[in-house]
């Protein structure tokens, strides 16, 4: 299966925080969220693993109560119910792989 970037429908999440879903199969999702300075993620979880790589710009990332400040190569996970959220230092690219798919998330 094959997938263009020119495809992806952008879904603002809140202002600043958008969203494109890049491919999905029965078992795995890769989304790219582009975040503005100052976006911030609130606390939460899901019943998804999740594993994110910066791709570029600056990104404090909590999960399970640690913070660490992220940039681009940097990676993070959230497994299954743990809590996680985000804080955008930069104009930010995050690609993020979810295990099994968001059905939120598909377009």
């Amino acid at each position: 299966m094959f997938f263009e970037y020119s495809d992806a429908k952008a879904v603002e999440v809140v202002p600043g925080l958008i969203r494109r879903t890049l491919i999905s199969g029965d078992k795995l999702m890769i989304c790219r969220f582009d975040l503005d300075r100052g976006v911030e993620i609130p606390v939460h979880s899901h019943p998804h693993d999740q594993a994110g790589y910066i791709a570029s710009g600056k990104i404090r990332v909590t999960v399970d109560g640690k913070s660490l400040d992220l940039g681009p190569g940097d990676s993070y996970s959230a497994p299954s119910g743990v809590l996680h959220s985000a804080l955008a230092l930069e104009a930010t690219v995050v690609v993020d792989t979810f295990c099994p798919p968001r059905g939120d998330y598909r377009d």
